[in-house]
């Protein structure tokens, strides 16, 4: 087998998949999640299952009996591994009892056992990487299992960092296995079917890796031979002998007619009998959704609903964790279902209260289902109402792209206590659309910072959108690193500062969604060239990259100074579509005016745009700032800069383009 890996890259925290429930065959008779077996043909290698004789211990993860590590972990005669070697060591039989006896179940509560979740993007590497030396059977068994083990023990960003390790590591697993390359790909191809990497994956995958490298061939050839092909999906599932399990979609449709079958018949042991053959136990959110959804559309059906969901709990059916997840899915949803049912809030109250007072959900539930209303400490009625005209604000917005006629909008709302609410869903919103409103939204949310919020407004947006990180993942297609990726360029815009990262962080639960996302976002910001990356993550304004737009600002400003039109010149950096890269514009055209004869007509331009708004006093300081930090550097061309950048500034704050603090500024 290959050489392991080095040190993690902090680029492997980019290309992050959305939120995707496992998937499984017909159940066992146990329960849990069955798994399709071939013909048996495995290689010669002798097997290591529970129970098998135990070798000497040699040098190489191949050598440890799965039996005596994993009996040592459980009878706590081996401590929880505090670093990669020793989950190395352990993680290996895990894999190897999992080839051997195709219990899911049983892999799973052997990786929780381990404890050590910051490693598991090791388990995602280690388990692929043995399966592709393996025959057909274990591949296909490795592709269940991570669809299995996802959004419960192998989080978003593990599940893509550990095959970014895999593309890395592509040249040196070709060396002990020739069709490395077409076997990841598949590999690739089978995790965006099944839904645990998303299809930008292989957009972000190909962008960090070298292009000479056989990793971004994997990407190739499971995009152009695998994902492109007519009927993609079932080609990929057949690809190592067919699957018999079912997708996302399917599994949803399922849970609906069970449900629908119980309320008619009222029988509980038949709806667990249908429940446990979908073989999903990492799914049972949604049944605790769909059915707390039923219990409000159909308000005679609740004594049922609230029976099943009782007895699953009691008989430790449906676990705690998933209950709390389905009731945390419908309170984030409720607003929406009450546009069908107007009674949807106090039926869903009606619910959540009976579930705690039977005390089958934790009573701390409540506090954590609050809504939004509830932190800005506001009336639900007009938080509500808030809501309702910022969605049509927003959306307005989208169309129009009038960032000025949104600033009058907002303002005119006058709920600066909401500032937080508003950055919330602009951005929830923005996320799950184009990169054209995602880009926008930045645009706009830049802008906000300028004229309307405040930095503790806009962190408290953010705060507030990574506290309900997991939730929303659960209905946005890469969710985690979107939100990341609107972190980073709101540090990159100056929205906020580096260190905003830190208290934002300090105010979510350690090693949760939220605080994982802001990981990622610092990652972001700390790979090289991070500004000009998250600049154009979403095409940049318009689509250009930043040199493209330094050169349109060039010309534009060229094209004027050769007596261009004064209304034209405004209107072509409008067009721009950049307000957050203005002060580009003011730095080019200072420059301009100490280089050429004609510095009245460009100061003039200044001038027209200050007044007409189109260059914010903020962008214009930036703008001046950028100029005066390169005076060293601009005397060696224009030996006269100094003096000529000194009457500008005087100028300028006779008309009021720059803010108080530049002129105390070093």
């Amino acid at each position: 087998m290959a050489a392991e890996d080095g040190a993690r890259s902090p680029t492997r925290m980019l290309a992050e998949g959305h939120l995707r429930v496992a998937t499984g065959g017909g159940a066992p008779a146990d329960g849990g999640i069955a798994v399709r077996h071939l013909p048996h043909h495995h290689h010669t290698a002798k097997k290591e299952g529970v129970g098998a004789k135990s070798e000497e211990n040699n040098h190489g993860d191949a050598e440890f009996s799965p039996s005596q590590e994993l009996d040592k972990l459980v009878n706590g005669t081996n401590k929880v591994p505090a670093t990669l070697d020793d989950y190395r060591k352990l993680v290996v039989p895990v894999i190897e009892e999992y080839f051997s006896t195709g219990d899911v179940q049983l892999a799973a509560s052997e990786l929780r056992n381990l404890g050590s979740d910051q490693f598991h993007y090791y388990f995602v590497k280690k388990l692929i990487s043995m399966a592709m030396d393996r025959h057909d059977k274990e591949k296909e068994m490795a592709s269940v299992l991570l669809s299995a083990l996802y959004a419960d023990l192998l989080g978003t960003f593990k599940m893509s960092e550990g095959f970014m390790m895999l593309l890395e590591s592509t040249e040196d697993l070709s060396v002990d296995i020739p069709d490395a390359v077409d076997v990841l790909a598949v590999f690739v191809a089978r995790a965006v079917v099944d839904e645990i990497l998303p299809p930008v994956f292989l957009t972000r995958g190909r962008a960090l890796l070298p292009e000479s490298s056989k990793g971004v061939e994997v990407l190739q050839i499971a995009e152009k031979s695998y994902l492109s092909a007519p009927h993609h999906a079932e080609l990929v599932e057949s690809k190592w002998g067919g699957s018999t399990y079912f997708t996302v979609e399917e599994a949803k449709k399922r849970i609906q007619s069970i449900l629908r079958e119980y309320i008619e018949s009222g029988d509980t042991d038949e709806a667990f009998r249908c429940i446990r053959e979908l073989g999903l136990p990492f799914f049972h959110h949604e049944v605790v959704k769909r059915a707390l959804i039923l219990g409000i559309e159909n308000p005679s059906s609740q004594p049922l609903v609230l029976k099943l969901l009782k007895e699953s709990t009691a008989g430790c059916f449906i676990s705690s964790n998933q209950v709390s997840k389905g009731f945390s899915r419908v309170a984030e949803s409720v607003d929406d279902l009450s546009l069908d049912v107007p009674s949807a809030k106090t039926l869903f109250d009606k619910l959540l209260s009976a579930a705690i007072s039977e005390g089958w959900l934790d009573a701390s539930f409540s506090k954590s289902a609050a809504s939004d209303e509830d932190h800005v400490n506001a009336s639900g009625e007009k938080v509500k109402r808030f809501k309702e005209e910022s969605g049509h604000i927003i959306q307005e917005y989208f169309l129009s792209d009038d960032v000025p006629e949104l600033l009058r909008s907002l303002q005119e709302l006058s709920a600066p206590e909401y500032n937080a609410i508003f950055l919330k869903k602009l951005i929830t919103v923005a996320m799950d659309r184009k990169n054209r409103e995602k880009e926008m939204a930045s645009v706009l949310l830049s802008s906000l910072s300028l004229e309307l919020f405040s930095t503790d407004d806009i962190m408290k947006g953010f705060i507030m959108l990574l506290q309900s990180a997991e939730d929303t993942a659960l209905d946005i297609v890469d969710a985690p690193s979107e939100l990341a990726l609107f972190l980073a360029r709101a540090v990159i815009d100056e929205v906020l500062v580096p260190l905003n990262l830190d208290d934002i962080s300090s105010k979510l639960r350690p090693n949760s969604s939220g605080s994982q996302t802001v990981q990622m976002a610092s990652s972001l910001l700390a790979a090289r060239h991070s500004g000009e990356r998250i600049l154009r993550c979403w095409g940049g304004g318009t689509g250009w990259a930043v040199e493209d737009a330094k050169d349109k600002i060039s010309k534009l400003l060229e094209e004027y100074n050769t007596g261009g039109d004064l209304g034209e010149a405004c209107q072509c950096i409008r067009d721009l579509g950049m307000p957050f890269f203005n002060h580009e514009v003011v730095k080019k055209a200072l420059v301009m005016a100490m280089d050429k004869q004609n510095e009245a007509s460009i100061l003039a331009l200044l001038q027209e745009c200050f007044g007409e708004g189109l260059i914010t006093i903020n962008q214009m300081t930036k703008g001046f700032a950028r100029v005066k930090e390169g005076l060293d550097d601009l005397v060696l061309d224009i030996p006269n800069a100094q003096e000529k950048f000194g009457a500008y500034v005087e100028l300028a704050t006779e008309r009021g383009w720059l803010l108080p603090s530049f002129a105390s500024a070093p």
